[in-house]
């Protein structure tokens, strides 16, 4: 789409969209469109059969002994066979249209699962878990049932008032006159009552105070615990409340525009017969064959609430179709973000200093997409936030040491971390792995260089070998095991139920903040990436868990160029060096004797932290 819309050209959207998704599976698509349109014409053979048998007993009429039996028996068997030859036609396609939707459904999900991957991690928190997920669950699932069930009876839809307009006027074009004007009748009545743009607008709304609701109803149960621990109620918590008043408020006024549009068109179709009854009367007070006369226009009386259907038909899978359409401009908004460009075009590098040259960067609106590269200094330094997440920081992280960095909350240490796996770009300066940027590195081989273990890591809801091994999938059960022994949990893995097999999540299996600390630290180990970056990792420990990660983290961190934020100074005392970073830029660097030497910030952080080692309550007072 990206490249499209770089050569001038508009993307298609609405049914022009969905069948261009359609087609990615042609074969069976085409298919399937084909066998709808023959059982669409099979499915008029029953009324047809039905107008001969009319005409031959009313022909008869009163002399019934003069009916053509076999002749009847042979339209009723006429009948029967439009009906099975219907459904046998149906059938088969909806069966090649189920074939072609999961296979588009199957591309689209992988298609959108590639790309956001690639997106800014700025992006992710702009949009929302929820808001992405209700787009992966909801609008893309909605292609399925719009391929699979709304596109043949859709093609059925368009293709009956075709049939059903060639059968009318063949009959009595005098007849199919009039339910052809009844026809325009109601869809001028339709046109007025749909709204237009407005009816688009009231969807649009609708779809966006819906992917709202999700958005904050995950937000709320993900923080449930807190709720209940504070007694608080869907009322107070906010978001989460006026995301669902701004979805009735939506709702209500999009839901009576399509009760109002349905049902007058419903009533001015059925009422046809208004059109039909008056040329009825005319006809047949002239006619001189009365029996062909009446034959007729009692067919179409017994006719008219076919119309009605078919017509009726063609607009639900006309609403549907619009339905899905504006889901599926939601998807495509998302493919048309840009992602983290990616150039590919220096090898990995052999070497691995961390350099961070002049770097900085703002959580800015405007800044969670990368910048190009090109863009002059002037004109970067006018977008940059006044308060910038960091100011031209500048430091070298030798291969094979650990260098720590230290500060205050919000002072800038994780946007440090989070820069360096490109999550987000920096907007100016660089950072260079053995002297090649990052920005002209490959994803994949920068994912096989940096390594990571967060304060707040992430279990899926697989197995615990699985968990692991997600570090390098190629991984054998030996290594997976010889790395949780080195993190240091072999031992409660094996307790669990079913082992390394035990689904994580599944049945009640739960594991403390700790454990699943060690898990990520056995998947870094695993991954055996040469730069390791470390997120205050023992943050959420207690101090028996705090014991066994700091040894899994000694394991973990042999010979590897190691960057540790932390809070906790006791695990930065051995540290190479040490930066001390507030505001976004680095206040002082050293070792660890070097900075509690002299005045500044270390002197005071490490003085505080001390305090707080042997602070402790008394009776009615601090000691």
């Amino acid at each position: 789409m990206e490249k499209i819309e770089s050569q001038g050209i508009k993307p298609k959207k609405g049914l022009p969209r969905l069948m261009e998704l359609a087609m990615t599976q042609k074969a069976p698509m085409v298919g399937g469109m084909i066998l709808s349109v023959l059982a669409t014409i099979a499915s008029f053979l029953p009324y047809l059969a039905i107008y001969f048998i009319i005409q031959e007993i009313v022909g008869a009429y009163p002399d019934f002994d003069a009916l053509d039996v076999p002749k009847v028996l042979g339209f009723g068997g006429l009948a029967l066979g439009g009906v099975l030859l219907n459904v046998l036609l149906y059938t088969a396609s909806v069966a090649l249209s189920h074939i072609a939707a999961y296979g588009t459904l199957y591309q689209c999900k992988i298609n959108y699962v590639s790309h956001i991957t690639k997106l800014p991690l700025g992006y992710h928190l702009k949009m929302g878990s929820g808001r992405l997920r209700k787009i992966m669950d909801d609008n893309i699932e909605s292609l399925e049932g719009f391929i699979a069930h709304d596109l043949p009876n859709m093609i059925s839809a368009f293709v009956a008032p075709v049939v059903m307009l060639v059968l009318v006027f063949a009959v009595d074009w005098r007849f199919g006159l009039a339910a052809f004007v009844g026809i325009i009748f109601s869809f001028l009545i339709y046109g007025v009552t749909s709204g237009g743009d407005k009816t688009k607008k009231l969807m649009e709304d609708y779809q966006t105070s819906l992917e709202d609701m999700s958005n904050a109803s995950v937000e709320y149960i993900r923080g449930i615990a807190v709720v209940k621990a504070f007694r608080q109620t869907t009322f107070s918590f906010k978001r989460l409340y006026d995301s669902i008043k701004n979805y009735t408020k939506t709702v209500i006024p999009y839901s009576l525009s399509q009760e109002l549009m349905t049902a007058a068109l419903s009533a001015a179709l059925n009422g046809i017969y208004l059109f039909l009854i008056p040329v009825g009367i005319w006809i047949g007070s002239s006619t001189n064959d009365y029996p062909a006369f009446a034959a007729s226009f009692i067919f179409y009386l017994i006719f008219v609430p076919v119309i009605a259907s078919v017509l009726m038909k063609m607009i639900y899978a006309s609403v549907n179709a619009m339905q899905v359409g504006n889901a599926v401009e939601r998807f495509d908004q998302i493919l048309a973000e840009p992602e983290i460009p990616e150039k590919n075009t220096f090898p990995k590098p052999s070497v691995y200093d961390v350099v961070y040259d002049h770097v900085t960067f703002s959580y800015a609106e405007d800044c969670t997409t990368a910048k190009p590269q090109t863009e002059s200094f002037q004109s970067q330094q006018e977008k940059v936030n006044v308060a910038a997440a960091l100011q031209s920081v500048s430091f070298t992280a030798p291969q094979g040491k650990l260098t720590a960095i230290v500060g205050p909350s919000g002072g800038g240490k994780s946007t440090i971390a989070s820069l360096l796996p490109r999550f987000y770009d920096v907007e100016q300066g660089a950072i260079r792995i053995g002297g090649t940027d990052i920005r002209n590195m490959s994803t994949g081989d920068l994912m096989d260089t940096v390594s990571f273990v967060f304060q707040d890591n992430f279990l899926f809801k697989q197995s615990i070998l699985e968990n692991i091994r997600m570090g390098r999938p190629g991984a054998t059960k030996e290594e997976v095991v010889a790395a949780a022994k080195a993190a240091r949990c072999h031992e409660f893995i094996t307790e669990l139920p079913q082992g390394y097999q035990t689904v994580f999540g599944k049945n009640g299996v739960k594991l403390s903040s700790g454990q699943i600390q060690r898990i990520a630290i056995a998947r870094a180990i695993v991954k055996n990436a040469p730069v390791l970056v470390l997120d205050e990792a023992t943050s959420f420990s207690d101090p028996e868990n705090e014991y066994f990660i700091q040894q899994a983290l000694s394991e973990l961190v042999k010979g590897k160029t190691v960057i540790m934020i932390a809070h906790r100074l006791s695990t930065v005392r051995n540290a190479d060096q040490i930066l001390v970073v507030d505001h976004g830029k680095i206040v002082q660097s050293g070792d660890h004797d070097e900075l509690v030497s002299k005045e500044g910030w270390y002197q005071d952080l490490w003085s505080n932290y001390t305090k707080a080692l042997t602070w402790k309550f008394s009776a009615g007072k601090e000691a």
